[in-house]
């Protein structure tokens, strides 16, 4: 009877010993330290988003979290580093939308629909349409017709190739049935110094980065790529609202692992950012920046970049942009 209750016992306990393995495994047991991989520079929205959620998501994790940058050729060396990762959960790659344009610039040493798995869509920034104070423009109107009046003459400024400061204004471009010429620099930092030295007629720019700008009164915002007006500029309109024609463009930002990586880890990552994202200081914050939160499932984000490849593929088509 004794060996019989012994017997009984030591099988609950392998019992409830199975349930929780799976439970351990799911989290990142080990206490690695995770390295959230940001493909640009420090100082920028994608780089600024994903501190504030790091220092958030250790927490939920059990573990510390680190950003690393790795920039360069509009995020392909970052990128390219997480693809070559371990697909153990501890490199994940933050970045934005050059990951869903630069495969139709440019031949990339991956293919990120098939070498990284979408974790979640963080949420999505607009941008203003900026003009230099002195510029004779007084509204996007006015911009416009005088561009439609000379067709290659206005010229508008970007981060270069791959960059949505220059596809964007593309975009617009063709919707509005206009031609103004690119002027690239080497950086989203560098095109805002020309943008505010008069060098160019017309530039977009992530809201966070061109809007104190706009408020100290160095540069004029005319119009704002976001579907609705946004609440930090009410008085700005809509790049729809100006052209009379469906638009909208931002830049995004999500998070990603290397393929390979378990499905209860993307589920558990997915969880761990969605819970993140909800916290009222990050919330905040985001406000702050005028950006929307998104916090996406994997499924989701994955139909959003589709979407989003395809709408530059066109883009890029129509505008006559050689593949480099």
């Amino acid at each position: 009877m004794k060996r019989r209750s012994f017997n009984t016992l030591l099988s609950a306990a392998a019992l409830a010993l199975s349930m929780v393995a799976p439970a351990a495994h799911a989290a990142w047991p080990d206490g690695k330290t995770i390295s959230i991989v940001v493909p640009y520079a420090p100082g920028g929205t994608a780089d600024a988003l994903a501190r504030l959620i790091s220092q958030h998501l250790g927490p939920k994790l059990g573990t510390s979290v680190v950003v690393v940058n790795k920039a360069g050729a509009s995020g392909v060396i970052g990128a390219q580093a997480v693809v070559q990762a371990s697909p153990d959960g501890f490199t994940v790659l933050y970045d934005a939308t050059p990951l869903s344009i630069n495969p139709h610039l440019q031949k990339l040493p991956f293919d990120a629909e098939k070498d990284l798995i979408p974790v979640t869509q963080v949420g999505v920034t607009p941008m203003l349409m900026t003009v230099h104070k002195n510029a004779p423009f007084a509204s996007a109107q006015d911009l416009l017709k005088a561009a439609k009046a000379s067709p290659g003459k206005l010229t508008f400024g970007s981060g270069g190739q791959g960059t949505v400061q220059y596809m964007a204004p593309e975009l617009m471009n063709q919707a509005a049935g206009i031609q103004m010429l690119h002027i690239p620099y080497k950086s989203g930092g560098l095109a805002l110094t020309g943008a505010l030295a008069g060098e160019v007629d017309m530039g977009f720019g992530n809201l966070p980065a061109v809007s104190g700008h706009v408020k100290n009164g160095l540069l004029r915002a005319l119009a704002i790529t976001s579907a609705q007006r946004n609440p930090l500029f009410p008085d700005v309109p809509t790049v729809a609202e100006v052209i009379g024609k469906p638009y909208e463009s931002y830049e995004w930002n999500g998070v990603f692992l290397p393929r390979g990586t378990p499905a209860e880890i993307v589920n558990r990552l997915n969880t761990a950012l969605r819970e993140v994202l909800a916290v009222p200081e990050v919330k905040a914050k985001f406000d702050s920046l005028g950006s929307r939160i998104v916090a996406s499932s994997p499924e989701d984000f994955r139909k959003y970049l589709s979407a989003e490849s395809a709408r530059w593929a066109a883009t890029v088509k129509a505008a006559g942009i050689k593949k480099e």
